[in-house]
């Protein structure tokens, strides 16, 4: 493994011998990425910690919106709004030739102007004296160590953190280890043979990401030298052949430190339900009613858009399927969710009345965690976002593997042809076809019953059970991470 770790049995003296260390999180700016930084930021405040969160106006409103209810109470982390030039924020275009959501590519354009004022917060934190509770007075000390942790996509906005003599930053990998990996080594020009595909069914950078998000991941790339270790979204129960390969492709880079270090956190959100975690909402109280491991769950982030006549495939294809289920149709994130007109999907005359007490369609955003770790779930029809795929497998749920772009094709690979835990609704060599109500039917059947289904939710299952094992053991590896973070340099 790329470093030595450690369990730390005692989470509080490590929070009390640290007060004069302050965290900087610097998340990019959608859904998904936004939350797991701020779940990080969670964790790592309720070990005593002074936590600064850091994104735009728009951004710190769109997070704490739609954070997780177990987030209601953290009144510690401290959120900076911080000032960026108007974006575009057109509609998403479901009928366009291109998966990529490249409506929102403005707001992604836009974070790159987040530097100048990133620079001077820093400044700002690392000369001033922070303010930390400790039993019953508060006690003031200068801050010793700035650490800032900053999503892998703002390598360039806090590059400034170098020349801070008392900062250090790390990177935050939100997406998979295995598709970060199969990258670099296409990078480099020599592509790892993963599984055994048709050359158009393999996933790579070309056909998962328009060229601008390309250009956009060389100049973060400039960058990743400066980084002192890196955090990864993941288990090492998951991918820790792919952390332990990335970290020889990584130390092969004569431009990169050797001593750089890595850690896999993950998962970051509370695997059971706790008290009122869970908030009544009307997905729950109807899964309530539905035996157990009876329904799927359909799902595809907050970026996905579906044209109408695969909408009506689906819809179709659910209802054929004779199967239960819980429907999330939501229209995609714009750039700016906070200037935009909510956008009504149509469905299939009647089939809502007709799936009437075997399925659920919902417009609201749901409480996926909450969704998935209900015992009426038995499968997810999931885009195959990495905080997707995490979440239900921590969960111990099955997926039917659906993926649209950029990290979402690796994923999905991961997920049915090496770690088995999924059956495949679209491979990635039919991504430009219309996916027909028999194929969308015959997946959920599949998943949901039949013999390979019960195999694969056989493995997801065990799977979720050694997941869990990791954060009952006291988030170790985590832990690992504070430790080092906050150790003492003479």
């Amino acid at each position: 493994m790329a470093n030595n770790i450690t369990r730390i049995p005692n989470e509080s003296k490590l929070a009390a011998d640290s007060d004069d260390v302050v965290f900087l999180m610097v998340p990019f700016p959608a859904q998904s990425h936004l939350n797991q930084l701020l779940r990080l930021s969670h964790l790592i405040r309720s070990r005593g910690f002074p936590v600064h969160y850091a994104a735009s106006a728009i951004h710190c409103r769109q997070v704490k919106l739609r954070h997780d209810t177990l987030l209601l109470n953290t009144s510690g982390i401290i959120f900076h709004e911080l000032l960026t030039p108007p974006f575009n924020s057109p509609p998403p275009n479901p009928y366009s030739s291109v998966k990529y959501p490249q409506h929102i590519w403005p707001s992604f354009e836009a974070s790159l102007n987040l530097r100048e004022p990133v620079a001077a917060l820093l400044r700002e934190l690392s000369s001033s004296s922070s303010s930390v509770a400790k039993t019953t007075t508060r006690t003031r000390t200068r801050t010793r160590r700035l650490v800032i942790i900053h999503d892998y996509l703002m390598n360039y906005v806090v590059q400034d953190a170098a020349s801070v003599p008392n900062a250090e930053s790390y990177s935050f990998s939100s997406g998979s280890t295995f598709c970060t990996f199969c990258i670099t080594r296409q990078l480099s020009g020599k592509p790892f043979p993963v599984v055994e595909l048709e050359p158009e069914a393999i996933p790579n950078l070309d056909n998962c990401f328009i060229p601008e998000v390309v250009k956009f991941l060389s100049i973060q790339n400039q960058y990743e030298h400066l980084k002192h270790g890196t955090l990864f979204s993941t288990c090492r129960a998951v991918e820790g052949p792919y952390l332990d390969l990335l970290a020889q492709t990584t130390h092969a880079d004569a431009s990169v430190d050797k001593k750089t270090k890595q850690w896999a956190i993950a998962p970051l959100f509370p695997v059971t339900a706790n008290n009122d975690d869970d908030k009544a909402h009307p997905t729950l109280e109807w899964l309530d009613k539905q035996p157990p491991k009876s329904v799927i769950y359909v799902s595809f982030g907050s970026l996905t858009t579906m044209s109408q006549e695969q909408i009506n495939e689906l819809a179709l294809g659910l209802e054929e399927s004779k199967q239960r289920f819980i429907w999330v149709l939501r229209d995609a994130d714009r750039g700016n969710i906070f200037n935009a007109e909510s956008t009504i999907l149509p469905l299939p005359e009647g089939f809502e009345e007709r799936v009437k007490g075997v399925g659920k369609v919902t417009r609201d955003w749901a409480p996926q965690l909450g969704i998935l770790r209900h015992p009426s779930v038995g499968g997810f029809m999931s885009h195959c976002g990495w905080n997707s795929c995490l979440e239900s497998l921590t969960m111990g749920v099955p997926l039917a593997t659906w993926p649209m772009h950029s990290d979402q094709p690796h994923n999905a690979l991961l997920m049915t042809h090496i770690l088995k835990v999924g059956v495949q609704v679209m491979g990635w060599g039919e991504r430009d076809q219309l996916i027909t109500s028999s194929v969308i039917q015959k997946s959920i059947e599949n998943l949901m019953a039949s013999s390979e289904g019960h195999a694969v939710r056989t493995r997801a299952e065990e799977l979720g059970k050694i997941i869990k094992q990791s954060v009952d053991d006291d988030h170790w590896e985590l832990n690992s991470f504070l430790t080092y973070a906050t150790r003492s340099i003479n």
